[in-house]
């Protein structure tokens, strides 16, 4: 149920195309209605591809597949990728992974985008942004990389860090740029796609 002060509001039900628990609890915590139905859509990351627009096509192709299932709902697909001298890091395959990018992370600065795609399928309308953030990783040990992996933290987020994690929040000296973005979902540029391209699907 929606918090009657919630600033967003849908005349259609609201469907989350993300099984990620950070993108969920902000948008609830925002008093926002939804239903989590994961995508199965593929991410297959091309290095030398331009960022911004693969983590909007990954977002639009999740919205588009679960779009399907629920044709009268806008659907909210995302993705978010760090980047670091222009190479594309996705989630870590295994420890061994996360351990080597925590490690190339350590002491220097870094981007990190997310893409996110609105579509309702009805009115045969898809919408897609994106945000980037500039981060600024401190200097870490091999030992502070090692317990951070163990508590197994790192293994589902992109560049195996969490900025709102207990520990991963320890390394993060600066960022630049929308908080919310690293987290897994830019609040702002959501709010803004919303109110500018679905307002007529919105309660005012």
């Amino acid at each position: 149920m929606a918090k009657e002060t919630s600033i967003v509001q849908f005349r259609v039900p609201f469907v989350l195309a993300s099984q990620s628990p950070r993108r969920r609890f902000l948008l609830e915590r925002l008093g926002v209605p939804l239903t989590v139905d994961p995508s199965g859509a593929p991410e297959v990351i091309v290095q030398g591809k331009e960022p911004a627009g693969q983590v909007e096509q990954f977002a639009r192709d999740k919205a588009c597949d679960v779009a399907t299932r629920h044709p009268e709902a806008l659907v909210l697909g995302a993705d978010t990728v760090v980047v670091l001298d222009g190479r594309i890091l996705g989630k870590p395959r295994d420890a061994d992974h996360a351990r080597s990018m925590l490690r190339s992370l350590a002491g220097r600065r870094h981007l990190v985008y997310t893409g996110i795609a609105l579509v309702h399928r009805a009115s045969q309308r898809v919408h897609t942004s994106h945000a980037r953030t500039r981060v600024t990783f401190a200097a870490l040990s091999d030992s502070e990389i090692q317990r951070y992996v163990k508590g197994g933290s790192p293994m589902d987020k992109a560049g195996a860090y969490g900025i709102q994690d207990d520990a991963g929040s320890l390394f993060i000296e600066h960022i630049e740029g929308d908080y919310y973005n690293v987290v897994g979902l830019p609040l702002r540029t959501l709010y803004v796609s919303l109110v500018t391209e679905f307002g007529d699907l919105l309660e005012r």
